[in-house]
């Protein structure tokens, strides 16, 4: 006579590790996320389920979602059981969440302080690895005409031309413009040279009678307002 630990079949889990079973049951809403990357894999190795499997991916990055966003292949084949296919997979729903979150905010077209451009730049600059610099471009109302991406850089650092971001201003007809820059070390707290160029931004924006509304330096989850802290000409 003898034992085995022979695991239990995918009919034998708990509901738990049947989300789809239990979304189907209960509704969407009720569903963990763990459970809910769980479907997008399908399943797990021969040794665990996908809920359980999704629970230590997810534990890997302190069970932040915006964290899981900034992974890489790499990242992901860490994991027994998560091939190319199951990682693209979940990069691709990660970042359909990231595109329906900007669509949302394009209603908000009017700035009224720096949360609003925080929530529309966000989205954009918070998985970077490397710094990014982008000018938000108002008319007279305040209102959103467009915004461009005038640099991409370092970890470090990203150069940006005065006279390219005024250019920009000119073109669009834009009487306001906002400064946006992401630090991906996480520290929102300007430079000197971030100081400078805000100075310099403004001084050659007064010139041709076009304010320099705010420059924003984002992070993820916290940001930095040069208008908010009083810091503008």
């Amino acid at each position: 006579m003898y034992t085995t630990n022979k695991k239990p079949s995918i009919n034998q889990w708990a509901e738990e590790d049947r989300p789809r079973e239990k979304m189907i049951a209960k509704g969407i809403d009720v569903l963990s996320d763990a459970e809910l990357l769980g479907i997008l894999i399908g399943s797990g190795n021969t040794e665990e389920s996908a809920v359980e499997l999704m629970r230590r991916v997810l534990l890997a990055c302190d069970n932040n979602l915006n964290e899981l966003g900034k992974w890489t292949y790499r990242n992901f084949s860490d994991f027994k059981g998560i091939g190319p296919a199951k990682a693209t997979t979940v990069m691709a729903a990660l970042e359909l969440g990231k595109r329906r979150k900007m669509q949302e905010i394009k209603e908000r077209t009017q700035i009224t302080c720096s949360t609003d451009i925080y929530r529309i730049f966000h989205p954009l600059l918070c998985d970077l690895s490397q710094e990014e610099f982008w000018i938000l471009l108002l008319n007279q109302s305040s209102k959103v005409i467009d915004k461009v991406r005038i640099s991409t850089g370092g970890i470090d650092g990203t150069y940006a031309d005065v006279r390219l971001i005024l250019r920009e201003a000119i073109l669009q007809r834009a009487t306001g413009i906002v400064l946006i820059h992401n630090h991906p070390s996480g520290n929102p707290t300007p430079s000197v040279s971030d100081k400078r160029l805000t100075t310099a931004v403004s001084q050659g924006a007064q010139t041709m009678n076009i304010r320099l509304s705010d420059h924003v330096i984002i992070c993820d989850g916290e940001y930095y307002s040069f208008a908010d802290k009083g810091e503008l000409l």
